[in-house]
């Protein structure tokens, strides 16, 4: 397919695919494409699979990556209306049953301390789906005391005193950060803010990728176009990030983005390159192949950052 057909091509694909590509690409809001997520497609199945008891999965956080935690995650990222009123519900289960004691949402039995990545992730979702406000303090309240004196994040911190943050924390913190923000919620959102700077500054010290002391590659697994992400960090990613947040061009993204653009096919597309092994529902696309999430992604990127397109 030549440049003409990406946007035929992209609407041939699910119906979440569809509205994104008219909300992000062609700039109008399909509110009747929106609300078909839920019955058809991947949105449907991902809804089918949960269990009467209110999980997907074996609860909360098994297994990877049909627990609750992931399905809700990827429900999300499908842009499930958010006032859908079953991931309401099972986000309601997962604040009454997970609370550890430091405040935060703990899946464990047997670790003490929770998982500051998990609870990125979990505002994430929950501020999306726009759960009560109050429930949601205590895990803020740990969040602001995980972050690290370099700008991030690492789950490690508080578990075996990490001293250097993590792109793969960080980049969870900040998605859900960003959400927490942008659907109104206001406990302490002056300090989240203040937080998600650091952060972002953080990832561009890294040039989105290299070592800050080395300017060596990270891990090369960080260049590899995957979808979908799961808690793994990668380029595509984070570029997605900044430009969800409306982040101004910094020349220090520039590596990452001519990674971006000389991964795109011959027939206009970006592939999947990686797939992150464990159990799933179904998969959306295959390894290898173009990618319509990928290159739909790659795109909003592009066309945020006022790349020229070719």
């Amino acid at each position: 397919m030549d440049q003409d057909q990406i946007i035929p091509w992209l609407l041939e694909g699910d119906v979440s695919i569809q509205y994104q590509v008219h909300r992000y690409l062609l700039g109008s809001e399909k509110s009747d494409l929106r609300e078909r997520i839920a019955t058809e497609g991947w949105g449907a199945r991902f809804l089918e699979a949960r269990n009467t008891n209110g999980h997907w999965g074996r609860g909360f956080y098994q297994v990877k990556w049909i627990s609750t935690h992931y399905t809700l995650l990827d429900l999300k990222h499908l842009t499930l209306p958010p006032d859908h009123p079953v991931p309401r519900e099972s986000i309601s289960i997962i604040l009454r049953e997970n609370k550890d004691p430091d405040g935060g949402i703990n899946p464990a039995r047997t670790i003490k301390g929770s998982d500051v990545c998990i609870n990125g992730m979990l505002l994430n979702y929950a501020c999306y789906f726009g759960v009560d406000q109050e429930p949601l303090h205590s895990i803020v309240d740990f969040v602001i005391t995980q972050h690290m004196a370099d700008g991030g994040f690492n789950c490690r911190f508080n578990h075996d005193g990490a001293v250097h943050s993590s792109l793969h924390s960080t980049i969870s913190l900040l998605e859900g950060m960003h959400e927490y923000a942008a659907n109104g919620y206001k406990y302490r959102l002056a300090e989240l803010e203040k937080l998600a700077a650091a952060s972002g500054e953080f990832i561009l010290q890294h040039q989105l990728y290299k070592s800050d002391r080395t300017g060596e590659t990270i891990d090369e697994k960080m260049l590899m176009l995957s979808y979908p992400s799961r808690w793994k960090y990668d380029i595509l990613r984070a570029l997605d990030y900044f430009q969800a947040v409306g982040f101004t061009y910094d020349p220090r993204m520039q590596p990452a983005l001519d990674i971006l653009l000389k991964k795109r096919r011959k027939d206009g597309a970006w592939p999947v390159q990686a797939k992150h092994p464990g159990k799933t529902h179904f998969d959306m696309e295959k390894t290898g192949g173009p990618s319509r999430w990928n290159t739909l992604r790659a795109l909003r990127i592009l066309k945020h950052f006022r790349k020229e397109i070719h």
